[in-house]
């Protein structure tokens, strides 16, 4: 064991929330070693940036801050770094900003990769230590354990070593093979943790033979529910059941389904245009014709037919009333989600109950977290990104509070 390394913070884990609380600390003087199990920083971020990093949204701040559960924790460190303070941000690094036709918030460039090399740029100009292939083992106190590895991944060498203060910043427990195993969970009593679970993910239904033409396609512009929420977007038919971005929207109501009735039934209006009473006239006048061209000629796609016959009883295609009703609210079963390692990202860990309102741990004041450690869930469209460094923010200004003896 070394001796103590004066008013020096480690960071565990190099992702959003663990930069932007080395970006706050070093800008102020503080010195900062990032320990990250990875070769390299970032890799979620540049995986979010492949088909562009949506790194916030531009819809109003009191809406934006409803997509979090829970609301409350999260709220006031979105409104102290919200879209607009990130946009700033990015274009203090060089890095343009637009906002799509969706509201969605990209950097011009799309990709990842130039905002996190001009960011680490930065942090290293700042005096910024990174440590990488240095994997955490646990925390007692202001004492990490920490262990070196190598290329492959295998422990090489064991050391400990104390700090002025720790900020875990680990990651939740999706994407394994990006650093984020969740293997921090043991450092922590039963009671200071929910058990994580996939979130911004598929889920699963065992489909017939039939429907595999289609798999891979898409509902377009459908309408879908899950108890009392109501999404409007497209659903991508998957071999194992149902994703896209609606899907995800409606994850914690499928959760909750789950939880309450071990099943989920989504239910979709597949002509959200079109009244139930305007269908039935339609299927009326075509009744001398096959159902399919009956189906076409009311504004039915291939695959919106495919999954009307999979999910109905052959014996009621006859009756147009019953398949009017169908159309509008098609019931559909799933059985769950797919694996919290196909997860975006995941729900639930340290519980906001084991933390104070400056995200440091109760049961040890040298230690603080942030990120998707903490217990709490957003969809995509940028939330996920905007809420791990607004607590990023927030934490390293709390923890630069601390290190000057402001306990």
């Amino acid at each position: 064991m070394t001796t103590p390394k004066p008013k020096t913070v480690a960071i565990i884990g190099a992702g959003a929330a663990g930069l932007m609380a080395a970006e706050v600390l070093s800008s102020r003087g503080v010195p900062v070693q990032v320990y990250e199990q990875m070769p390299t920083a970032g890799r979620k971020i540049l995986m979010a940036g492949k088909t562009g990093l949506n790194i916030s949204h531009d819809e109003p701040l009191p809406t934006f801050i409803t997509r979090y559960t829970p609301t409350d924790p999260l709220a006031e460190f979105v409104r102290q770094f919200s879209a607009a303070d990130i946009r700033a941000w990015m274009n203090g690094l060089g890095i343009d900003s637009y906002v799509g036709s969706s509201g969605r918030i990209f950097p011009v460039q799309m990709k990842a990769s130039g905002l996190l090399r001009a960011w680490l740029h930065r942090l290293e100009q700042q005096g910024t230590e990174f440590y990488y292939r240095h994997r955490c083992l646990g925390v007692v106190d202001n004492e990490l354990s920490l262990a070196v590895l190598d290329k492959h991944g295998d422990m090489t060498e064991q050391f400990s070593q104390k700090f002025a203060a720790i900020i875990l910043a680990c990651g939740g427990g999706s994407y394994r093979r990006l650093g984020c195993d969740g293997a921090w969970q043991a450092w922590f009593g039963v009671d200071e943790i929910t058990p994580l679970y996939a979130s911004n993910v598929g889920v699963v239904r065992t489909w017939s033979p039939f429907m595999q033409s289609i798999f891979g396609q898409a509902l377009k512009r459908v309408t879908a529910t899950v108890g009392q929420e109501c999404v409007h977007g497209d659903i991508v038919i998957s071999h194992y059941g149902m994703e896209s971005g609606l899907i995800y929207k409606l994850n914690r109501s499928m959760k909750d389904a789950l939880d309450y009735h071990g099943k989920i039934c989504l239910y979709l209006d597949l002509l959200p245009a079109k009244s139930i009473d305007d269908i039935t006239q339609a299927l009326n006048r075509n009744k001398k014709q096959s159902l399919n061209t009956s189906l076409k000629k009311i504004g039915l796609d291939a695959v919106k037919i495919a999954l009307l016959r999979e999910c109905t009883d052959k014996t009621d295609w006859s009756d147009f009333c019953k398949m009017a009703d169908f159309i509008k609210k098609l019931p559909i079963e799933f059985d769950g989600f797919r694996p919290i390692d196909e997860a975006i990202s995941t729900g639930g860990g340290v519980k906001f109950s084991a933390v104070n309102d400056k995200l440091q741990s109760k049961s040890n004041p040298y230690l603080f977290i942030a990120g998707e450690m903490l217990d709490w869930d957003a969809p995509t469209g940028g939330y996920l990104l905007t809420a791990c460094l607004a607590m990023g923010r927030a934490v390293g200004g709390h923890v630069w509070q601390f290190v000057q003896g402001g306990r």
